[in-house]
């Protein structure tokens, strides 16, 4: 086996190894980070529903607080904002959603599914220190994360409509009816928000850096193994080959051959500098023998 089948051989398994650790970091690493941007974009579509939650309690309740006494408005309730402002969204975007999961709500279409009914329970069954739960589930539309915050009554003011039917005002009742809705205690959690975002686009734009990446690292280190080998020829195999075709002459007598040049200083010139010196060596034993 030749230097430079075991050179290419050695060179070979080490980008393997390279190119098996460089692609499971990197996978994992871009895989991570798709889904950090995922939650970033849903921890975001949770703070503007908050946003609009605060927006509704401070700058619009306060104006329809007399039309609220002859009709009930959803508009003023923060919850319905958020959900109807953020459901415009839906609209060109279906995937991302936003939803105040309860289990016992006024409005019916807030009722909880079972997923978020046990979304609900893991808070109600939890200490108060549990703020929030991100988790990933698949949907008709494909794979999705989601980010879960429990729905407290702290405030209340909140059970004037949903502590019992008999203390809500007429015109809810009118609107919604006295069946759901009520039965709610103070600093009881009674359901949570829950944003869901897409994670496909995100993890597909992952795989394609990443399929991008390892092409390149490919490319890069077919450029490396070919430089190399050309480095490898020009260098080593070369110098060597004329060495050891010129050892075939001078071991039968034939002194007529150039002696390598001794201007560099690596290995190589210094290996020709000697069998230069072995060369002129033989050349004058030889002489001497023949005198």
């Amino acid at each position: 086996m030749g230097i430079r089948t075991k050179f290419n051989l050695a060179l070979f398994f080490v980008f393997l190894l390279g190119f098996a650790v460089t692609g499971a970091v990197s996978y994992q690493l871009l895989q991570r980070n798709a889904r950090a941007e995922v939650v970033r974009h849903a921890e975001l579509m949770m703070e503007a529903a908050l946003a609009i939650r605060g927006y509704t309690v401070n700058q619009v309740r306060p104006h329809l607080e007399e039309r609220l006494a002859v009709a009930f408005l959803p508009q003023s309730v923060p919850a319905y904002a958020a959900t109807e402002t953020l459901n415009e969204i839906r609209k060109k975007h279906p995937d991302y959603s936003y939803k105040e999961a309860t289990l016992n709500p006024t409005n019916l279409r807030d009722r909880a599914t079972d997923w978020e009914a046990d979304l609900v329970s893991v808070f109600r069954n939890a200490n108060a220190a549990t703020k929030e739960i991100i988790g990933e589930r698949e949907t008709p539309t494909g794979h999705s994360l989601y980010i879960a915050r429990p729905i407290r009554v702290s405030d209340p003011a909140c059970l004037a409509c949903h502590s019992v039917p008999a203390a809500a005002p007429e015109t809810m009742l009118k609107l919604y009816g006295s069946a759901n809705g009520f039965g709610w205690k103070l600093n009881e959690v009674v359901g949570a928000q829950v944003v869901s975002v897409p994670m496909s686009l995100p993890v597909e734009n992952a795989q394609r850096a990443f399929t991008t990446f390892m092409a390149s690292l490919l490319a890069v280190f077919v450029f490396a193994f070919v430089v190399l080998n050309l480095m490898l020829s020009w260098m080593i195999i070369q110098p060597i080959r004329r060495m050891s075709q010129a050892a075939d002459k001078v071991s039968t007598g034939d002194f007529a051959i150039e002696e390598f040049a001794e201007a560099g200083k690596d290995e190589i010139s210094i290996l020709g500098a000697s069998f230069n010196r072995m060369r002129r060596s033989l050349q004058k034993a030889m002489q001497m023998i023949d005198a």
